[in-house]
Parts: structure tokens; C-alpha cells; sequence
């Protein structure tokens, strides 16, 4: 079984498909391994079954690495608009909800049945239920031992993403693969994640488990604005999810509950129009009722609107939209949408995702170091860095 191929491919994910379309449409003979039962899984569940599958706004600033320029050759060479084309050539229907992110109308499986379908096009075979047990390079490339046999090419990409969502295969197969080649990493942990508290605040906001409402979340000079989530855990929602990039253990973030608006103001005009009202009833105008109530009690204020001096209400104001948190740490790889880290790009040739010092060896999608925000950025790194390797392989 097996055999020799011009590209062997490790990983039938978002980057390793796109890599073997390329290299398939340019002639290579291509294989595909994979050790899932089926390509795509991570595409299959993402946005809510839909599939997040680009950002019309994505360039190198929506992008996390050591080297922030790095993302900028491929991302130039293979843009959103380049996928959409794709997606429109398959008949595949797409809304765009907030900030530039593109769904599909129907199901994720569209996308996945779209780059099985280009595969099979372009000749490229897709291995499946495939182990790979050694990679080792050879007089004339790489020989790669598995479960089906033993398979040879000029050209080894690894695609086999990060250590995030285990459940659905997940491993840190390409750091590993990586180290044995000598190849510097980055740290590696979890991101778009949600962040956990300790028990104490945890049991404080217990209550408010369930609540959502828009928020920014700051972080040293980086904000985001989008819903914020009360959990059992502890933090969740968009807004956070985009801020766990950032945030490192031990650090704080502060919290602006409903940035949009002036909460102070309102309160002032609460108290002249309606001073008998008190505090809580004044705030759950704002915002859901538990949130308000929690936040009056734990601040402490009791009493009717006309009783409370200008001071109190900046103070409850503040308990809102100035609201300091030292999250405990993250839900970890077992939530994270991403992982942060991975191979150095210092390694790598930014045009076409080629191991500088070692010929035929390629490292694309989430096993670099780089790391998109949450809302179709991710995706769009993996389709532009297998794009590029495809074209160099």
C-alpha cells in the first residue's frame, strides 16, 4: 500500500486541504493523511455548525505572533475576496453578520464538501483513518510510515493544526514533528477561551450565571467590544474570548458593561425625574435585572434615588463600567477555539511557508506561531498559508 507522491500533506483540516487543492491544481501528485474518520472536523462545528469561514476585514492587524509581520505575504497573496470567489463558484449561499464575519447560509459541511470536491478535482488523495507512526526525511525527501503503509514525496506540509478542542482530535503532533527537526517553538497555550475565576467571586457571581449584555474588555492598550457572558465557570462570550489573546495569569482586565452608554447620566436624570425609585429599579432600566441588583447590592447602596449624593452614584457608575478583574486562568485547550504560539516563524520563508534550512518541508495553519481573532480570521491564515505552500510545493 502507499507509495511515492510529489506532496505528502499531514493533516485534512482548513490549511492542509487548501495546500493539496493548489499543489493538485499545479500538477503534483498529492496525498492527504489524516487519522479522523472525516476532513474538516474543526470546519464542521465551527460558527455554530455554519462555519465562520473568512472576515472581508482581515489583514496582519487582526493577527497575534512574535514577528507581526510575518502573516502579511500570504494574506496579500490569498485574500478573503479569493475564497469567496471559491465559495461562489460551488453555489454555496453566505450572510455576513457583525464586523465583516461571513456564514454560511445553510451548513459548515457546504465548505467541507466544497474542498473535498476541488480536491478531488485537482487529484489529490485524501487518506483518512490513517496513523502516522514515523516522518523521517530521505535521500530524496521524506518517508512517512503509517497504519496504510509507507508513503514518500519531495515535499512534507505539516497541517495538523494545534493542542485546541482535543475532543476533536487535536494533538501537538506538529510541535513534535517540529522539534525533531530541530525547529525553534513559541509557547504554546490556549486562546479565544473562555477565562475562569476563583472560587470566592465565583460564588459571589453565581447569580448572574446565564446573563449577557455588550461590554468592552480592556486589557493594557487592547480593547474589544462585543456580548459578554456570565458562566458557571466564570467569563465568557466574544468579548472575552478576544481578550484571553492578550491576557496573561495573574493579570487583570476591566470590564465596561454597556460602554455605549453613559450610565452616570442616567442615573442623574434617574434621580430628578424620579427620586422615589431606588437604585436597583433606576439600574435594571439599564441593564437585566439580576446584573442590577447584584451590583447594587454588592456595592453596598440602599435607599431611594433621591438619597444618594453624586458621589454614590459615580461610584455605582463605576461598579458598571469601570469593574476590575483578575480572572484565575482559562478554561483551557479543552474550549480554546485557537492555539496561541507555535512553530517560530523565524524559521520559515513568509512567502511560501518553507522551512528556511531544510528544503521540501512546510509548516501552515494554526501549528505557526500565528494566531487570528476570533470572527473568521483563523480561517482565512489557514486558507492563505496552504494557498502560498501549495504554490511552492
Amino acid at each position: 500500500m502507499a507509495g511515492r507522491y510529489d506532496v505528502i500533506v499531514l493533516g485534512a483540516g482548513a490549511a492542509g486541504m487548501m495546500c493539496a487543492i493548489r499543489a493538485g491544481q499545479r500538477g503534483r501528485s498529492v496525498a492527504v493523511l489524516d487519522h479522523a474518520r472525516a476532513p474538516g472536523e474543526k470546519i464542521r462545528i465551527s460558527g455554530g455548525g455554519r462555519c465562520n469561514f473568512t472576515n472581508i476585514h482581515a489583514g496582519p492587524k487582526n493577527f497575534l505572533s512574535a514577528n507581526p509581520h510575518f502573516a502579511k505575504s500570504a494574506l496579500a497573496r490569498f485574500t478573503p475576496q479569493d475564497f469567496i470567489a471559491m465559495v461562489g463558484r460551488h453555489g454555496i449561499a453566505w450572510h455576513e453578520k457583525t464586523l465583516g464575519q461571513l456564514f454560511c447560509d445553510d451548513s459548515a459541511k457546504d465548505i467541507i464538501r466544497m474542498l473535498t470536491d476541488e480536491m478531488r478535482a485537482a487529484g489529490a488523495e485524501l487518506w483518512l483513518r490513517t496513523d502516522i507512526s514515523n516522518v523521517e526525511q530521505s535521500a530524496d525527501g521524506y518517508r512517512v510510515s503509517t497504519s496504510e503503509g509507507v508513503f514518500q514525496a519531495s515535499s512534507l506540509v505539516v497541517a495538523t493544526g494545534g493542542k485546541s478542542i482535543p475532543k476533536m482530535g487535536a494533538t501537538g503532533f506538529a510541535y513534535r514533528v517540529a522539534e525533531q527537526f530541530g525547529l525553534p517553538l513559541i509557547e504554546t497555550r490556549p486562546g479565544l477561551v473562555p477565562l475562569t475565576l476563583d472560587p470566592q467571586l465565583l460564588q459571589r457571581l453565581a447569580p448572574l450565571s446565564g446573563i449577557a449584555a455588550p461590554a468592552e474588555i480592556r486589557h493594557g492598550k487592547t480593547s474589544f467590544r462585543e456580548a459578554l457572558l456570565f458562566t458557571h465557570r466564570g467569563l465568557s462570550g466574544p468579548a472575552i474570548l478576544q481578550i484571553s489573546s492578550y491576557w496573561r495569569e495573574g493579570e487583570d482586565i476591566t470590564v465596561v458593561i454597556e460602554p455605549d452608554i453613559d450610565i452616570l447620566a442616567l442615573l442623574k436624570k434617574a434621580k430628578q425625574v424620579n427620586g422615589r425609585q431606588s437604585a436597583q429599579t433606576a439600574l435594571a432600566e439599564i441593564l437585566p435585572k439580576r446584573l442590577a441588583q447584584h451590583i447594587v447590592e454588592s456595592d453596598g447602596i440602599s435607599g431611594n434615588m433621591a438619597d444618594q449624593s453624586d458621589k454614590r452614584l459615580q461610584q455605582l457608575a463605576a461598579a458598571v463600567q469601570s469593574w476590575p478583574v483578575k480572572p484565575s486562568g482559562s478554561e483551557g485547550y479543552r474550549t480554546a477555539e485557537v492555539t496561541l504560539g507555535g512553530i517560530d516563524t523565524a524559521c520559515l520563508d513568509s512567502r511560501t511557508m518553507e522551512v528556511k534550512a531544510i528544503p521540501g518541508l512546510f509548516f501552515i495553519g494554526e501549528c505557526v506561531d500565528v494566531t487570528g481573532w476570533l470572527g473568521g480570521y483563523n480561517f482565512q491564515w489557514a486558507w492563505a498559508s496552504g494557498h502560498v505552500a501549495g504554490e511552492a510545493v
